[in-house]
């Protein structure tokens, strides 16, 4: 068996093939409040959270037009945004709910809170806080126990600033 991976390393960004630029961009600039940080024309873009060069790139060159992937398909479940607090999250749910865009699901997984949905090209999308490690959830002998139970929504929104 090989060496575990540093400690350290972190998922620096995910890039979607996307049909329509523009309407990417009104959901993950538009809805989800990300900052648009460079675009060529309506080929390609990248967004961020905070400044950082991005954490989401879109773009048409193998996609423009296209529909999403049937079912059965291999390919990306979902990209997972994490959020820095419960407040930002339940900033997120009224964002998604003032645009009207559903979810596909809300879990409390006991060391995380998380909605689930779809962007306007089908792609997975899960946004979701982790709670402080010293809450998460432990077996009897000490190892992690995640949960997966219904997050209630309105207790979340209750959470908003």
């Amino acid at each position: 068996m090989s060496a575990p991976i540093h400690p350290e390393t972190r998922i620096g960004h995910v890039h979607l093939k996307v049909a329509d630029l523009d309407r990417a961009l009104g959901f993950y600039c538009g809805v989800l409040g990300f900052r648009l940080m460079q675009r060529y024309g309506s080929q390609a873009a990248f967004v961020s959270a905070g400044g950082y060069h991005h954490h989401i790139g879109l773009n048409t060159w193998e996609s423009a037009g296209g529909q999403p992937p049937p079912p059965g398909t291999t390919g990306l479940y979902h990209l997972a945004i994490l959020y820095p607090a419960r407040a930002a999250l339940a900033d997120a749910l009224q964002r998604l709910n003032a645009a009207g865009i559903p979810l596909d699901g809300a879990s409390d997984h006991g060391v995380s809170e998380a909605l689930y949905l779809r962007d306007p090209d089908g792609n997975g999308v899960e946004l979701y806080r982790d709670r402080p490690e010293a809450e998460w959830p432990r077996d009897a002998s000490g190892d992690l126990a995640m949960t997966t139970r219904r997050l209630d929504l309105a207790d979340l929104l209750g959470s908003a600033v």
